[in-house]
């Protein structure tokens, strides 16, 4: 593994970090955006997620993500028009 890439996952908070694996989870987040936010490609990606979640989990994970169409921006329809669900980001509320 690139002595670059070890350095990139020791840059990011542990918010950052969990944010990655929320996003890779999202059936409809292409992984061309979590790079665009955090900079990291799929390869990387794959191995922030064997990192930080259980192997078990990881497994049903990958069987789940390979070959998902959605998760590529080339192989998604183009009837998908943002990434994730319009319900899935409801405004926080001040008390």
């Amino acid at each position: 593994m690139k002595t670059n890439f070890k350095q990139k996952m020791n840059q990011f908070t542990e918010e950052e970090t969990s944010r990655i694996i929320e996003m890779a989870w999202e059936d409809r987040t292409p992984f061309e955006a979590i790079e665009r936010l955090f900079g990291v490609g799929e390869p990387e990606v794959i191995e922030i997620m064997r990192r930080n979640i259980k192997r078990k989990t990881f497994n049903n994970w990958r069987a789940r993500v390979s070959g998902r169409k959605t998760k590529h921006l080339k192989l998604r329809s183009p009837d998908v028009s943002r990434g994730y669900c319009s319900t899935q980001y409801k405004p926080v509320r001040k008390r």
